[in-house]
């Protein structure tokens, strides 16, 4: 086990270093920081010494090196458009795109499993049909689509949400969390539905095929024979074995989650790090789209590994194999 974890971890650093190299030379490419940094009308003369000052008069070979030396030391560098620690504008948004993940992932399990569960139970039933005819019509609409119409209708409309923004929010001294008012958790209703929704669609679909695979399979046969309860059938046989890939893509869908809540966390102007993403590369802010590639980058890794360290508590003959 320990061999295994360690191969995932050089596997996982290989593939952070090749990442980041790939997007710091892509978005080197991007657009001159130093043309919009200086004020309107500079000289030549103080363009260049803006540029020696940022290190932008290094080759690319040497400004990458030092990027990843600062990495190893803890240092993502300085954000070239807030002239402030990378790190720092991170972790300050860290607490508004996590927080908008958890409820989005916790309303596709809630609502997505029993769907799912449900849909598998009578396939072709009248409410089978209608659950997957609702969903096929939520994956395919795209998300800035669903979080317009969804702030057309409950906050423009209706004016029971507000449209955008995060609410208020309670300092706990590490953690800044929209949980605790009332303002910050209507301000959550809107983005994390329009997050989930994809999410949902995929568990509940995945759910349901895998548990019409397990149901007729011959050890759920066979408890019928016995005559065993259906809830111990449905909710402890099928269900743990349908649990696997559910467990899979749920890690997955976390990481793609935070990666591309960028659309979410833009139409609704979510201060979240989707949206610091967005601002960097307008400008374009390359220390800050380096930084959130890699932590990106770290998160899918973590999530990874994770999932492998879940799939022994699912599954008792895996922990045998250790």
């Amino acid at each position: 086990m320990i061999k295994i974890l360690l191969a995932r971890l050089l596997q996982a650093i290989l593939v952070m270093i090749a990442v980041t190299a790939v997007a710091f030379v892509m978005f080197r490419f991007v657009g001159d920081p130093v043309s919009m940094m200086v004020r309107e009308g500079a000289s030549q003369t103080e363009k260049d010494a803006l540029r020696v000052a940022l290190g932008l008069d290094k080759s690319l070979a040497v400004q990458f090196g030092e990027f990843v030396w600062r990495v190893l030391h803890g240092n993502l560098g300085t954000s070239l458009r807030y002239q402030q620690p990378v790190t720092e504008l991170l972790l300050a948004r860290l607490p508004a795109t996590l927080e908008l993940v958890i409820v989005a992932t916790v309303l596709a399990l809630v609502l997505g499993i029993p769907l799912g569960i449900v849909s598998a139970l009578k396939p072709n039933g009248v409410l089978s049909r209608l659950i997957q005819s609702v969903t096929l019509v939520g994956v395919s609409m795209p998300t800035f689509v669903t979080g317009l119409l969804l702030i057309l209708v409950f906050a423009v409309d209706l004016r029971w949400l507000p449209s955008s923004g995060r609410g208020d929010v309670i300092d706990l001294g590490f953690w800044k969390t929209g949980f605790l008012t009332v303002s910050g958790l209507k301000s959550m209703i809107l983005p994390s539905i329009t997050l989930a929704l994809f999410q949902l669609t995929l568990i509940m679909r995945l759910v349901r095929s895998e548990m019409i695979d397990v149901l007729s399979s011959d050890y759920i046969r066979f408890a019928f024979a016995r005559g065993l309860p259906r809830r111990h059938i449905y909710g402890r046989l099928a269900l743990r074995n349908t649990l696997m890939p559910v467990i899979t893509v749920t890690g997955l869908q976390i990481g793609q989650l935070i990666a591309f809540a960028i659309v979410t966390e833009t139409v609704f102007q979510w201060p979240g790090m989707g949206l610091l993403f967005t601002n960097a590369v307008g400008f374009p802010d390359i220390p800050v789209l380096a930084a959130y590639l890699l932590f990106v980058g770290i998160m899918f890794v973590v999530i990874n590994m994770v999932v492998d360290v879940l799939y022994t508590f699912v599954d008792p003959r895996l922990r045998t194999k250790q």
